[in-house]
């Protein structure tokens, strides 16, 4: 999908059909045929618009001429089939031309509707360098938001796990702690593309250009340190429950054990009676009963020492 928006003299995005000079084209799943006419139309390498199509592309940035891609991982979040959030990283490709500012990207993402919707400030189409510090802003601000709402999660989660152990929330946590991975490997690259902005000149900046990159970088920086943190705990709490879990597997196992001892005793000494052989009191009229009372004697003994061992 290609669209083209363009801000007009009153400072309004407007959505056209032809690429012209400071116009945004935005390029989401493109087709072969719609990367070929921004790639000639501009005159840009078709490198720069195949390679952030590449799931496992790595943040970095480059220059070719005139013609300057940015690569950052950004944010993402999907649902499974039992509806729950799951969170992942996908390439976003930024290319910043003479004449327009191109965005390259797998899936749609909540970022660019903030600024089709006129929710940024400041924004311009052909304010170039800005607007890719405005998208990496947002971007950090997005992981953010993400790894909130990944907090409060594992809160829950946790919750649940007090009451009841089962699969569904230990899944849960993996899935949790894999996408807290992916975030911190993606908030790391794009840290050090975003350092190597600062110290480079591939970007003209004005101060408040600079200032704008350093707000980004120390909310990158933040981002950073929060998954790191929430992966820690995370890490921990699994290792907790799973100690828990072993923990209760050998307590119910005890039990039982005990109880299969206890009710042995009774069967061995009904085999004892069993026996075609001569045995004490075979000829009592009450030697049932005292096969009983033996019987039940053992297993309380045996039950009282049990559990004055704890075994239950």
């Amino acid at each position: 999908m290609k669209k083209i928006y363009l801000t007009n003299e009153n400072g309004i995005l407007q959505e056209t059909t032809d690429i012209s000079n400071g116009c945004w084209v935005n390029l989401v799943s493109p087709t072969e045929q719609e990367i070929h006419e921004v790639a000639d139309k501009l005159q840009i390498p078709l490198d720069f618009l195949k390679d952030p199509l590449d799931e496992e592309e790595r943040s970095r940035i480059e220059k070719d001429d005139d013609n300057i891609l940015i690569i950052v991982n950004i944010p993402l979040v999907t649902k499974d089939e039992n509806d729950i959030p799951i969170y992942d990283t996908i390439p976003l490709g930024m290319v910043i031309t003479n004449n327009c500012f191109i965005t390259v990207c797998l899936k749609d993402n909540p970022i660019f509707h903030l600024f089709v919707q006129n929710k940024v400030k400041q924004f311009f189409t052909y304010k170039k360098t800005r607007f890719s510090l405005q998208i990496l802003y947002l971007m950090a601000t997005t992981f953010l938001k993400y790894l909130k709402q990944i907090s409060k999660q594992t809160d829950t989660i946790e919750k649940e796990l007090h009451q009841s152990m089962k699969n569904k929330e230990l899944f849960s946590l993996l899935n949790l702690e894999k996408s807290l991975v992916y975030f911190t490997t993606s908030l790391k690259s794009n840290n050090i593309v975003m350092q190597k902005m600062l110290k480079s000149n591939y970007l003209k900046m004005y101060e408040d250009d600079q200032d704008l990159l350093e707000d980004v970088i120390i909310e990158n920086q933040q981002a950073i340190e929060m998954a790191e943190t929430h992966t820690s705990i995370l890490s921990g709490m699994m290792d907790a429950f799973a100690s828990v879990i072993s923990n209760n597997v050998n307590i119910v196992m005890k039990f039982l054990t005990s109880i299969t001892i206890i009710m042995a005793l009774p069967t061995m000494v009904a085999s004892f009676y069993g026996m075609n052989v001569p045995i004490p009191f075979q000829d009592y009229p009450y030697s049932f009963l005292i096969a009983i009372i033996i019987s039940f004697i053992l297993s309380s003994i045996t039950a009282i020492i049990f559990w004055k061992k704890r075994f239950f």
